[in-house]
């Protein structure tokens, strides 16, 4: 008997909510946000002057609530503390998968 389901690899996937690679992709990105904030010492205070915000959305930001940023917005912030971003488009594996998908890379 099994009393559990193997993760896809995407909780929100597996919680069948809506947008599920762009939720994903959101979190990972605002991990590296937190990251770089945890790494360069910067007060909260600090990373909004840095990223033009307000203390409250840098809350928000590390604290998961991402409905009110969009993926665009979050490379922006990663960009504004002095990280790279590369992007690469590549061909789906054939017969893998349904369709494409969203992967955030360390």
């Amino acid at each position: 008997m099994q009393d559990y389901v193997k993760s896809s690899g995407n909780v929100f996937a597996d919680l069948g909510l809506p947008d599920a690679e762009e939720r994903l992709a959101k979190a990972e990105l605002a991990r590296k946000i937190e990251h770089v904030i945890k790494k360069k010492r910067l007060t909260q205070e600090q990373a909004a002057k840095i990223l033009s915000v307000s203390q409250p959305k840098i809350s928000a930001l590390l604290n998961g609530k991402l409905a009110g940023f969009s993926m665009d917005r979050l490379l922006k912030f990663l960009m504004a503390l002095d990280q790279d971003i590369e992007i690469r488009v590549k061909a789906k594996p054939l017969r893998v998968r349904r369709k494409g998908r969203t992967k955030v890379l360390s």
